[in-house]
This record gives C-alpha cells, structure tokens and sequence, in this order.
C-alpha cells in the first residue's frame, strides 16, 4: 500500500481540503455541534478507511442524512439521546455485512448509477455559485447532495451581496487550478507531484494574511472563510465531544431513528460504492459486505464520541479519484489530517476562503456532470438514456434517495417493455483436467438484474484459467454486463486467466473490449 505513497498523498491532500468545510457545513445543516462534522470525518477516514475493502472510496459525515439528523434530534429531545440511535444504526449495519445485504447494490442498473454520478456533479456545481460570488445567506454546504430552499434562495439572491474579494480569489484559483491541469502538468514532473488545489490553497490563505485586517472592499471577511472551532487549551478540545444517554435505551423513539439511519445509510454507501467502482482507473471491485460492516463499525464508534452518521460520500470519493488517489491509504491519511489540524492549526485553517474550495468543486462538479456523458447515454438507446435523465432530474430537483428510486423504477419499467420474457441464466462446467477449463454461457437476453450473478461468478474463477465465454444464443446483452465483462478483462491479465469469446461471428482470443465486439445494436433499443 506504500508503494503508492507519491499518488495517495497530494490525493489526500486535496480530499481534506474538500471535506473539512463539508464536515462543517453538514453539522451545521443538521443542528448538531460543529465538531460533531469533524469527529465522523476523522472516523470516516482513519476506521472507515483500514477496515473497508475500497481502494479509493472515502467516507465521513453523511449530506444526505443532514434532514433525518435535524428532525431526528428535535424528536427526541437532545443530541445526547440521538447518538444512542447512531450507535444502535451502527450495530444494525454490521448485522447487515453479517447477512450479506451488501448484494442489494448490484441491482442497481448502470444508467441510474451514472444518473447519480451527472446529477450530483450538477447540483455540486450550482452549490458553488452563491460560495464564489460571497453570498452570505445560508450556506450551500448545508444539503451538499441533496437539493432545497436553500439553493434556490441563494442562487436566486446571489446578486444582493456580491462580495469583490471572494469572487476575485475563486477567479484567481480556477485560473490556477486549470493552468495546472491543463498546461503546467504536462512540462515538469515537479507540477505533478505538487497538486493544483494545495497552490490555490496557499494563495487563498497569502491573499487572507494580506487582506484580511484591511478595510478594503476586496477583504474577505468571516463568513467567507473556513470556521473551525479553536479551543483555548487541551481541557476545551476535549471538551467537545459528546456522549450517548444510554439511561433511555428503552424509548421506542430511538429506535425509530436508528433504523431509519442505518437503512438510509446504507443504501447510500451501496450506491456510492457502485458509483465510486465506476470512476476506479483500475477496475477493481469493492466487496459490499465488507463495506456495511466497515461502515457499522465507523457508525458506531462515531455515535460513542459524539459524532455524526457516516456513509462513503461520492463528492469526497471523487475528488479523491480525479486527483491521483490509488488505495485506501488516501482516505485514512486524510483522516489523520482532519485530526492533527484541529489540534495543533485551527486558527490558520480559518484563514482559508470559501472561494477557493469553491473553484475546486466547481471543476469536480463540472467533470462528474460532463456533457459528454448525456450525448454518450443517448447514443446508447432509450433503454439507457430515458432512466438516466429520469435519475439526473429527479435527484436535481428533489433529493439523492427520492431521485434513485424513479429511476430504478423507470429502468425496471424500460427493461420490462423491451424483455422478451425468457429467463436468465449462467451456465458453467468444469472440465478441469490439469487446467482449470470453465465454460460460460450466457442466456438469451440477459440484463442489469443478472449482475451480480455474473460478477460474482467472474471475480471467483481461480488463477491460471482458461475461460470459454459462449454468448452464440444471446441476443440482447445489457450494458451493465458488457462493462463488468470489459472491467474484468483487466482483472483477468492480472491473474493470469484467459478468455475465448465464442460467438455466431466467430472465436476471438482475449478480447480488449467488449463493447467494441458488440457495438450498440445488442442493447434492447
């Protein structure tokens, strides 16, 4: 895992600069302390990070859940007797792992994955807007992947309190994070191992220390900056924290939230870990089991000491991808720097602009919501796109879970129409004979809800295996499975097992595409 110390760190970097307002931000959105955000993201990242099996998920405090938060603590009373319930939806969570609920994921067609993926990269976006011009109403980090008044209400009164300073600095770093990324990588190695957020960054914080006790109007003043909490001695950081009330275990209403909370996070974290697999360079395939338990834990220990619910979170997942991020070893460094910096530089991390962390989302949020992909899901056929928009649109104008479930049911709903209703199935026979010999054959028509069979029987087959993959009866191959077949071509170089594609058109040897060998017209148009 070390070995990818010079790819994991500047990533890690550049996630903990993502995720400290968040923490922030989704504390504040959610009525509880503001260290409460702190302490999930170091649990999230340092517990959640060794114990998941995902390579470049990160997790901490969850956007989505700020609501149930909110309404859970004027429910029952006192944040005290809320963390009874995070610890309660942590331990349900790891019963979960234990039965192997983290199957549930895979029956998530790829359009509503990819739906997610452009609507959240949209609303992040927009969410930026109000932070690079200075608006100083409520803050868009409250529902950071949920949609609400809030937007509205500052994309709508952006222009009642333009402050010059924030929009000059988020000019300033989006003009150095591109020349970065676009044109300084590309000349020295230097540019490479110094990431573009961390220079914007240290301009924010020089153009703060300049500016900052001036009366100009370019001076960036409180609210548009990073707000830390800064004790005064060691007694008031730990003083901080809080601890569950445990003297009402019995109150039927903690349970109520508890469940709510480990449903509600789980289904995200499934999703999320779906999503985050799909921007992976590499391919590799998170075990969902693995990851509720992790989660469970984290969820547990957070409830214990006062924090927040915690789900892997696609914003902080993808940032963490987009720049360099290879194992978990990112995520749990990020974890450790969200702890050193509120003990021992607090009070400089308040000296960071808002604007700053702005342009780099507004550049996350404009890669994961590329116009690209909407031209690439119409060319795909209805089947693919009509489920796509619904999940973009949907997500965009009502919240993450609201906008996952029509377009699942709109995905099921297309699949259905277009089924010719014979049944799926996954033949394999062994004919080992100092080899390991494995046919495959696939059914007729076969869709996303065979997903996870076949992924499941791919990712078993032991090293040094000859695969026949017979497909001459299918007719109708889902997009899905073409892109668990084509991610499992890189799996299969690396464990030495090769694949003959049988097909009407002939026998090809370890094909380097699968949905190059298809082309569109096997999708159920």
């Amino acid at each position: 895992m070390f070995k990818t110390i010079k790819a994991d760190l500047p990533a890690s970097l550049v996630v903990f600069f993502v995720a400290l307002p968040l923490c922030l931000g989704i504390a504040l959105a959610s009525g509880a302390p503001l260290f409460s955000g702190i302490i999930a993201g170091i649990i999230g990242g340092i517990v959640v990070g060794a114990l998941s099996g995902s390579s470049i998920g990160v997790s901490g405090p969850a956007a989505g859940l700020a609501v149930v938060v909110l309404t859970a603590i004027a429910d029952l009373g006192s944040y005290e007797l809320f963390l009874v319930a995070v610890v309660l939806a942590g331990l349900m969570q790891i019963l979960l792992g234990i039965l192997k609920a983290g199957v549930i994921g895979y029956f998530f067609p790829s359009s509503v994955i990819k739906g997610m993926l452009s609507a959240i990269g949209i609303i992040i976006f927009l969410k930026q807007i109000p932070l690079a011009f200075g608006y100083e109403g409520k803050a868009p980090f409250a529902f950071f992947e949920t949609t609400g008044y809030d937007l509205y209400e500052s994309l709508t009164h952006i222009t009642d309190s333009i402050a010059p300073g924030v929009l000059l600095v988020t000019a300033i770093s989006l003009a150095i994070l591109l020349l970065w990324d676009k044109v300084l990588v590309k000349k020295s190695k230097f540019f490479k191992l110094v990431p573009g957020p961390l220079v914007a960054v240290l301009f924010g914080i020089a153009y703060q220390l300049f500016m900052g006790g001036s009366a100009s109007e370019f001076a960036i003043t409180g609210s548009n900056l990073v707000s830390v909490p800064v004790p005064d001695s060691t007694s008031d950081f730990f003083n901080q924290f809080s601890f569950p009330d445990f003297s009402q275990l019995g109150n039927p209403k903690i349970y109520v939230v508890a469940i709510t909370i480990a449903i509600v996070a789980s289904l995200e974290t499934l999703l999320s870990v779906e999503a985050t697999d799909k921007l992976d360079p590499l391919k590799r395939v998170t075990p969902t089991n693995r990851e509720l338990l992790a989660q469970g834990v984290g969820n547990t220990i957070s409830g214990l000491v006062g924090g927040l619910p915690i789900t892997q979170v696609i914003v902080r997942s993808t940032a963490n991808v987009m720049n360099g991020g290879r194992t978990k070893l990112s995520a749990i460094i990020h974890g450790f720097m969200l702890l050193f910096s509120v003990i021992l530089i607090a009070e400089y991390l308040n000296l960071i602009p808002l604007g700053v962390l702005a342009a780099v989302l507004l550049i996350i949020g404009y890669k994961l919501a590329n116009p690209k992909q909407f031209k690439t899901m119409w060319s795909l056929g209805k089947s693919q796109f009509i489920p796509f928009t619904v999940t973009v649109v949907a997500i965009v104008v009502t919240d993450l879970l609201i906008g996952i479930l029509l377009g699942l049911a709109v995905g099921i709903f297309t699949i259905l129409i277009n089924s010719y209703k014979n049944s799926h199935f996954l033949h394999m026979e062994d004919k080992s004979n100092g080899v390991h010999r494995i046919k495959m054959e696939l059914a007729e028509e076969v869709t996303f809800l065979n997903k996870a069979a076949i992924q499941r029987e791919l990712y078993s087959l032991p090293e040094n295996t000859y695969l026949t993959l017979d497909v001459r009866k299918t007719r109708a191959l889902d997009l899905d499975v073409l892109e668990i077949l084509d991610d499992f071509t890189v799996t299969a170089q690396n464990r030495n097992i090769n694949i003959l594609l049988v097909s009407e058109r002939g026998e090809l040897e370890n094909p380097e595409s699968f949905r190059e060998f298809f082309g569109v017209n096997v999708f159920a148009q």
